[in-house]
């Protein structure tokens, strides 16, 4: 299998503009994840994908591989759909750019999913990570996913689900970890399904694969790492980071 991974850039992020443009331990935090990505030694190739001059030149100018996008997207998974169109590739793994803790075992026990999918029944796969903090769970910057007995997603929200009627029940509550990996075919199918109004009102983009009937495997990682999304998190990465 030729397996890639793909990090969608964009400058603008409406909750932490420039947010990837920020220093993080002497780097901009993109070029923190790019590294993080390619040290991995996971990949045969990787990528940032981006709408920006600024984000491509960083890349580019400290050697790594950028990819402008043509069109206007909603979301990361659009962007990269468009750039792997005419690639010849069989996984591709989105990583966000906002993850400058990106480490291997993760990313390795995702791939697997793969590797032991002989019915190719799986469209994708992505991670999760316990939460215990009531803060956590309920923050809606925190995505959480639900899933089956087989560790398939059933929902994903910004809202505590379960809903704790009975915090006695033994329920795990778990976020989602904003990383995919497709097979070619489901990333390409992606931006012709319609956005649907569950997506529409979570702005979960995972959401939209659910609602036409897709198959998500989460896998379980206790690594937490840090995502920025807001000024604060920088300021724990950085601390971190030290």
């Amino acid at each position: 299998m030729k397996i890639i991974s793909m990090i969608p850039a964009r400058y603008a992020a409406s909750r932490f503009p420039a947010k990837l443009m920020q220093n993080l331990g002497g780097k901009s935090v993109i070029l923190r994840t790019y590294e993080a990505t390619v040290n991995t030694r996971l990949f045969h190739d990787v990528y940032v994908v981006t709408d920006s001059d600024i984000i491509f030149n960083e890349i580019t100018a400290n050697g790594g591989k950028a990819i402008m996008s043509i069109k206007e997207h909603e979301c990361g998974s659009d962007r990269i759909a468009e750039a792997v169109e005419n690639m010849d590739v069989d996984i591709v793994v989105n990583v966000q750019g906002d993850e400058p803790f990106t480490e291997k075992e993760s990313l390795r026990k995702v791939l697997e999913v793969f590797k032991d999918d002989h019915q190719k029944e799986i469209d994708l796969a992505s991670l999760m990570t316990p939460l215990t903090d009531w803060e956590d769970i309920s923050n809606p910057n925190n995505v959480k996913v639900i899933v089956d007995n087989r560790d398939f997603a059933l929902y994903f929200s910004r809202s505590p689900i379960p809903f704790p009627r009975d915090k006695e029940a033994g329920a795990t509550y778990y976020k989602h970890k904003g990383i995919y990996a497709f097979r070619k075919q489901a990333l390409i199918a992606f931006p012709n399904m319609k956005m649907m109004p569950l997506e529409a009102t979570e702005k979960i983009e995972a959401i939209r694969f659910l609602e036409h009937g897709k198959k998500i495997k989460m896998v379980e990682t206790s690594v937490t790492g840090i995502e920025i999304d807001t000024p604060e998190d920088l300021e724990k990465a950085k601390k971190v980071w030290k």
